[in-house]
């Protein structure tokens, strides 16, 4: 709990000097690459595990290109995307993403009572805080502070990465030691359920 307090006050410290420096219209010369995986406008993955990048905040995305360009955020289908982009491309490419619309989707009605309550109260009993303190109660993130949107966020793909935050597989960024913190106190049962609840959240 230590070190997810200490994250949340680095975050909001370490607000985006970036913010805003991305040209979205210059984003989209090199979004065609993109579209084959994550779909036109980052909005519909081709397949269910792949994130929705649409909307989910310029400072993240362009922080997340950042470790995924040099492999610091290993992603096979990723290898060689970027090594021909620039910062500035990539900023451009985190803007255009974050100005497309996110599609909304639809909650498991049999796991809105628990996802709600995991997103909204986390869980005392395993230090587990409510996801909405950092990613705002209606899901859409905290764009200074580079807290992603989850709002719409495929259910698959928010399962994927609470799971590898988890186990320590995803451990690279400057909030990934906070996520790990709070995954860990998280049973499959919870994930499944917040995952499917920020999936319709709206």
């Amino acid at each position: 709990m230590k070190k997810l307090i200490a994250g949340v006050v680095l975050g909001v410290s370490l607000s985006a000097t970036a913010y805003g420096a991305g040209d979205p219209q210059a984003g989209e010369a090199n979004a065609a690459v993109c579209a084959g995986c994550h779909g036109q406008g980052g909005a519909q993955p081709v397949v269910a595990e792949y994130p929705k990048l649409s909307g989910l905040g310029e400072t993240y995305l362009h922080r997340q290109l950042q470790l995924i360009k040099p492999q610091d955020r290993p992603i096979p289908s990723m290898m060689g995307l970027l090594d021909n982009m620039s910062d500035q491309d990539l900023q451009d490419l985190a803007a255009y993403f974050d100005s497309q619309d996110m599609i909304i989707g639809k909650a498991n009605p049999e796991l809105v009572d628990l996802g709600e309550k995991i997103y909204r109260g986390g869980n005392l009993a395993s230090s587990v805080p409510s996801c909405a303190a950092c990613h705002s109660p209606d899901g859409k993130g905290n764009e200074p502070a580079g807290y992603p949107r989850l709002s719409g966020q495929s259910a698959d793909y928010v399962v994927k990465q609470l799971k590898a935050y988890r186990s320590g597989e995803r451990d690279s960024g400057p909030f990934a030691s906070v996520m790990m913190d709070v995954a860990s106190g998280l049973t499959d049962e919870e994930i499944e359920a917040v995952a499917s609840y920020v999936s319709g959240l709206h």
